[in-house]
Formats: structure tokens, C-alpha cells, sequence
């Protein structure tokens, strides 16, 4: 070897020889990820947004939306990457309904990304919203959870897979009207682990539609005691 001559680890090697392929596009792109910089510039980013439930407004600045101002919601904040639109519906589906777990890898890295962007502060402890234990044996996985383990390992905080249990198996939300969703969801969720008491919990889900889903999950950890409750989401509907 030359003296100064770099070394390279071998994810790099392996890099350099087999580049990541962008998922949406094809092309070969050495952006760490499997997405070229065109396709990632042209996704759905959301812009303007309630500062708390992140629905999208119009006009330019943070404030807050007419519902919550009215009805301040359990949660303090969402931070959501995308408007739920093409491509992104097709990446959060594929990996959702069709296990393309690559997937899952690559919202999970733009979802850290731009949280540093953005200087939003990292949480004590992240919990990924959970299944019923049907729909669990129904899909294989939780999508959540897969989203949640990559950021947990980067921020190095922990990750409780088992803090908050679902105990009713209540029909997928999306094919509700959103004036039920509430109720739909509605003691679903039961949380009895003491981890959360005093701590800046992170809720991490995949997509936020009306907010009713993370909002009662966040009211179960705010009645055990959790000082801070944020969502980490891939895409906002609305």
C-alpha cells in the first residue's frame, strides 16, 4: 500500500463495485441510498404545516391549525417527510403489504436525515405504534417497528418493542370515515411499562391520516407518565 493511500472499509468495497440501484428510477447513484438525487428531489415534501399535527396549510411560516387550537391533541408535535402521494404511496405500500424491505431501509435514512436537517431534538426512547396480534400473523412484521429500529441504532437511544400492547383488533383506519376514526381506535391500546414515566417519548408510524391513531396511543402514554410525546412519521394524508 502507498503512504496516504486510504483504505477503504468494506461496505465501501462493496460499494464501489455493486452501487445501490435507485428504487423508483433504476439508475445506478452512489448517494449512500437507494435513491438518486433527481428522484429524491422530486418526492412529495411537505410544505407549510400545522407546527403540531403537521396537516398541510396553506401560505408559508408554522402555526397552528383551526383543529388544534380548539382541541389541543395528546401529542406535542409530528414530524411527517411527505405528502401521502406518488411515488411515496408505492414505497410505503411495497414494504408494507409486500415486504420490500429495502423499502422500510430507505424512508427510515430520509426520515433521520432530514430530522437532523431540521435540528429536531432526538427523544429518550422511541415506540413504534403496535398490531393487534392478528393483523401481526396476518403481515409478517410490523412496518413501524422496521422504521423504528435503524433510527433507534443511529440516535442510540432505546427502542421498546414492548411498552404499549394493542388489545383490540379494530378494522384497518384508512377505510374508515375520518369522523369515526376516533372512535374506531378508542381503547386499542394499553400501556403499563414505567419506562415512559418522566421521558421524551418518540412515536414512530408509517403514515399519519387523520391523527386519531397516534393520538390515542399518546394519550395511554401520557397517562403513564411520558413528559413528551412526538410522532415520527414517513408521510402525512390530508
Amino acid at each position: 500500500m502507498l503512504h496516504g493511500e486510504r483504505i477503504m472499509k468494506p461496505s465501501q468495497l462493496l460499494d464501489a463495485i455493486l452501487p445501490f440501484h435507485c428504487l423508483l428510477c433504476g439508475a445506478a447513484c452512489r448517494t449512500g441510498k437507494a435513491l438518486c438525487a433527481g428522484c429524491q428531489q422530486d418526492l412529495p415534501w411537505l410544505g407549510p404545516r400545522c407546527s403540531c399535527c403537521a396537516v398541510p396549510l396553506p401560505g408559508e411560516g408554522a402555526a397552528l391549525c383551526g383543529a388544534c387550537q380548539h382541541k389541543p391533541p395528546a401529542f406535542d408535535a409530528i414530524h411527517a417527510l411527505f405528502h401521502y402521494q406518488p411515488p411515496v404511496d408505492r414505497l410505503v405500500t411495497g414494504f408494507k403489504f409486500h415486504e420490500q424491505l429495502a423499502n422500510a431501509r430507505l424512508l427510515g435514512t430520509l426520515l433521520r436525515e432530514r430530522m437532523q436537517k431540521n435540528g429536531v431534538q432526538i427523544p429518550d426512547l422511541l415506540v413504534p405504534v403496535p398490531l393487534h396480534r392478528q393483523r401481526l400473523r396476518e403481515r409478517g412484521f410490523n412496518q413501524a417497528l422496521e422504521l423504528a429500529r435503524p433510527l433507534a441504532k443511529s440516535w442510540r437511544i432505546p427502542l421498546l418493542t414492548d411498552a404499549v400492547h394493542r388489545v383490540r383488533a379494530t378494522p384497518a383506519q384508512m377505510l374508515l370515515p375520518a369522523k369515526r376514526r376516533a372512535g374506531n381506535i378508542r381503547g386499542a391500546f394499553v400501556c403499563n411499562d414505567t419506562r415512559v414515566a418522566g421521558q421524551r417519548v418518540g412515536i414512530v408510524d408509517d403514515v399519519v391520516t387523520t391523527g386519531s391513531t397516534v393520538n390515542e396511543l399518546a394519550r395511554m402514554l401520557r397517562r403513564q407518565g411520558a413528559a413528551q410525546v412526538e410522532v415520527f412519521a414517513i408521510a402525512r394524508a390530508g
